[in-house]
């Protein structure tokens, strides 16, 4: 096993864009079995790629997303909308598209163009909604190995992701290690604790008992349950965040101290409503701007893909017998020192069951302060390990 240090991080020239971006769309006539024991009979899978793939098809690399992410990770859209993975994936960049045939996926249940509850069922023409069948991490990663394939690549060069994304990298090595020849597994678990179980579940909650919600089947009554969304993404976002991070930014600071006083002298029907402090301002506002975007019947099969992985469960529990046939992988997992909902400590145990098996695994803790959201941000060191680890895919992929 190596371990990166998080020292002082450096400055690359010549970093640029991607530029625009166009995506594509592969269908699937073939039937997509799903360990629920239900099947998706036809369905379509969004995709963007980036760089050039070489002759011999062996400088692949494959995005996964997290839960609310989809597979436009770098470069823009004509409408000016920026890939969430765009400070990491670009010419010069850690993930160096000048070296590197990047694919990012969209993954079925979702609702960025790949099929899910908003999407028209073949057998009956009207919208999945809540019929959509549960799908799984694994299912994800079954659904993405068919797409590598028709894109001509055998063996993928690596397969990273943060978060669920993390986890869903894990999965290539546990369902396609012969597949992949790399795994970044970033600010991801191995499974979710009870309390990040917990966490879900009040956010399902929320959807489910929205009047507007009708069982998931809202699409034919022309209505949103965007408050229950919006309660549900303000959960999330509490976890995604550091308590360090939030009293740098926010503090207990009013939005404004006359219309508090004002407010106080009023009582509490109008501090229940009131947005008083920035972060109850900031917490609103990102709820109010996802519901606007997401999809409820999506964010509810997210989060039990999310609930649901834990691939030492066909082990007894032995989270080193479920890697023993990723021996032929090697692995790079990065944490972040405040992140509480995907903890170092869960990290570290991915690297202790990697270890276990002789399996060649580096490890990077980074001391970083914004909570979880940190895989997604421009840190220095944070990026020096992603670049120095890509530099080795590189001399394996040429």
């Amino acid at each position: 096993m190596s371990v990166f240090r998080s020292g002082a991080g450096f400055f690359v020239a010549n970093m640029t864009s991607i530029g625009l971006v166009t995506p594509q769309q592969m269908h699937f006539a073939e039937p997509l079995p799903l360990r629920s024991g239900a099947v998706l009979a036809d369905y379509m899978l969004a995709y963007e790629t980036y760089g050039t793939l070489n002759a011999d098809a062996s400088n692949a690399v494959l995005v996964c997303h997290a839960l609310n992410a989809s597979h436009h990770v770098a470069g823009t859209w004509a409408d000016g909308s920026r890939g969430w993975w765009d400070n990491l994936v670009g010419p010069g960049k850690p993930l160096d598209t000048n070296r590197f045939f990047v694919i990012g996926v969209n993954n079925p249940g979702s609702c960025f163009g790949s099929t899910g509850p908003m999407q028209p069922n073949p057998a009956t023409g009207r919208p999945y909604g809540a019929s959509f069948p549960v799908v799984t991490v694994e299912d994800w990663v079954d659904a993405q190995a068919r797409l590598v394939q028709r894109l001509g690549i055998t063996q993928l060069a690596a397969v990273v992701g943060g978060s669920l994304g993390g986890m869903q990298a894990l999965a290539w090595t546990l369902r396609h290690p012969q597949a992949v020849r790399h795994c970044v597994a970033v600010a991801t678990a191995p499974n979710l604790s009870a309390q990040n179980i917990a966490f879900n579940e009040v956010a399902r909650r929320a959807i489910v008992t929205d009047p507007d919600f009708h069982g998931g089947d809202f699409y034919a009554h022309g209505v949103l349950p965007r408050r229950g969304l919006t309660v549900a993404r303000m959960i999330g976002h509490i976890t995604y965040l550091s308590d360090d991070a939030m009293g740098a930014k926010f503090g207990r600071q009013l939005q404004n101290l006359e219309s508090a006083a004002d407010g106080a002298k009023s009582g509490l029907a109008f501090s229940t409503q009131a947005v008083e402090f920035q972060i109850e301002s900031y917490l609103r506002h990102q709820g109010d701007k996802f519901s606007q975007y997401f999809d409820a019947n999506t964010y509810l099969l997210i989060t039990r893909a999310l609930d649901y992985f834990d691939p030492a469960l066909d082990h007894g529990g032995d989270l080193a017998r479920a890697f023993a046939g990723a021996c032929d992988n090697r692995f790079l997992v990065v944490s972040f020192t405040t992140d509480w909902r995907f903890a170092p400590a869960r990290s570290r145990e991915i690297v202790k069951a990697l270890v276990d098996n002789a399996i060649d695994v580096s490890y990077a803790e980074i001391d970083a302060p914004q909570g979880h959201d940190a895989f997604l941000l421009e840190d220095p060191r944070y990026h020096a390990v992603m670049r120095a680890y890509f530099d080795r895919v590189a001399a394996t992929s040429t």
